[in-house]
Formats: C-alpha cells, sequence, structure tokens
C-alpha cells in the first residue's frame, strides 16, 4: 500500500485534511481539464482551489479516506512537490503566444518536464525557461534556468528561492534547443555526482566554485 506521500497527499494547517496537486506540465491545461478539475472537487468538498508557483491546482482539504477515489476521478499524476527530486519546470508562453518572445519557451518546457520532472537527484531542484530576457519564468532564481535571446538559449544555474535566495550564474550562451538540452544534461549529471545529499546546486557551487564547475562541463 502506498504511503500518503507517495500518493501526492499532503497533510494541512488542520492536522486532519490534505492537498494534493496534479501535475500539468508547464500549467497548460484544457477547458476539459479544469472542469473535471473543478467538478471533483465540488464532489469530494474541497476547501479550496489554489494555483501554485509550481503551475500546478491544487486540491486543497481533501478528506484521506477520498484521497484516492479523487486520484482515480481524475486520472492524473501527482505532482512532485516533495522531496530530492526535480519538482518543477515552469514557463513562459515564449513564442508561442507572447509577442516579446525570442525562443520557443513552451516547447522546451515540455521537452525538460517529460525528461526530467520527478527524477531523483542530491536536493531539491527546480527549473524554468523563459522566452526572453525579461525572465517571466523567473529563471534566474532556479536551479537550472534558461532564457531566450535572438541567438539562442542562456543557461544560468544554482538559483533559488527561500530562506536563503541565490541568484543563477551563467555558464553557458547563444545555444540551440539541442545544444541546451545537452547541457542541461551535463549539470545534472556532475550535480548527481558532486553534491552532497540535501544540497541544492548553488550551495555545491558556492562550496567548490563556480569555476571548477564550468571546467567540469567542458571535459564533458
Amino acid at each position: 500500500m502506498l504511503k500518503l506521500g507517495e500518493k501526492g497527499a499532503i497533510i494541512q494547517r488542520d492536522k486532519e485534511t490534505y492537498a494534493i496537486a496534479p501535475h500539468i506540465p508547464c500549467g497548460v491545461v484544457t477547458p476539459e481539464m479544469l472542469r473535471k478539475i473543478a467538478d471533483i472537487a465540488e464532489k469530494y468538498n474541497a476547501q479550496a482551489l489554489k494555483i501554485t508557483s509550481a503551475m500546478r491546482i491544487a486540491m486543497v482539504g481533501i478528506k484521506e479516506e477520498d484521497i484516492d477515489d479523487v486520484w482515480k476521478e481524475l486520472g492524473l499524476t501527482p505532482g512532485a512537490a516533495v522531496g530530492l527530486c526535480v519538482r518543477s519546470v515552469r514557463t513562459c508562453p515564449g513564442t508561442t503566444f507572447c509577442r516579446m518572445g525570442q525562443q520557443d519557451a513552451l516547447s522546451m518546457g515540455m521537452k525538460l518536464d517529460k525528461q526530467y520532472h520527478g527524477m531523483e537527484l542530491p536536493g531539491k531542484f527546480k527549473m524554468a525557461v523563459s522566452g526572453c530576457h525579461i525572465n517571466c519564468a523567473e529563471s534566474w532564481v532556479r536551479d537550472i534556468g534558461l532564457f531566450g535571446k535572438p541567438k539562442g538559449w542562456t543557461l544560468v544555474i544554482g538559483g533559488n528561492v527561500g530562506i536563503n535566495p541565490r541568484i543563477a550564474q551563467e555558464v553557458a550562451a547563444d545555444l540551440s534547443d539541442e545544444q541546451a538540452i545537452e547541457k542541461i544534461s551535463q549539470v545534472i549529471a556532475y550535480y548527481k555526482d558532486t553534491a552532497k545529499k540535501g544540497e541544492r546546486l548553488g550551495k555545491m557551487i558556492d562550496r567548490i566554485g563556480l569555476d571548477s564547475v564550468k571546467n567540469a562541463l567542458s571535459s564533458i
């Protein structure tokens, strides 16, 4: 039998009810999905529907005995909201919709989400893809961030928000889609091999130095 955490259920302040958040890649939903979520929330008397910072819709205030039935009726997988893993991939509309977009953030974000969402890593890990230098997806405060420019993607690493926020640092620029995906795979492989358990990418960079990271990536 799966534990509540494995079902994506998070205990709430009342210590009696739970929140669940289906995985919604890059926050893109359909009208049908929204209707289903709303109908199920009403059926099981959810206390609230909350759009999260990870581009999910959290169903808040679910009784423990209803969790399995809610997931069954939703037909969706849980978002990776807890644990030492890739929690989320945020994106802006990019060139798909936004007139400011320089690169296709949605397509890139979907590729990264498919490849990395839920992957176990030494520490909590978040990604963001912004279609231009304005960085609406907040790429500068994510473990891995991409933002588009006319000549390609700029890759920044080591950012995070929280008690001790950290701005990411640039490691590559003018990358094609293929080059960006390859460079990200190199960063993650190096992080898996080098970081201590529970150590965010930014803390690892502070410990060993950005130059050491860049040199290691250039030799991969």
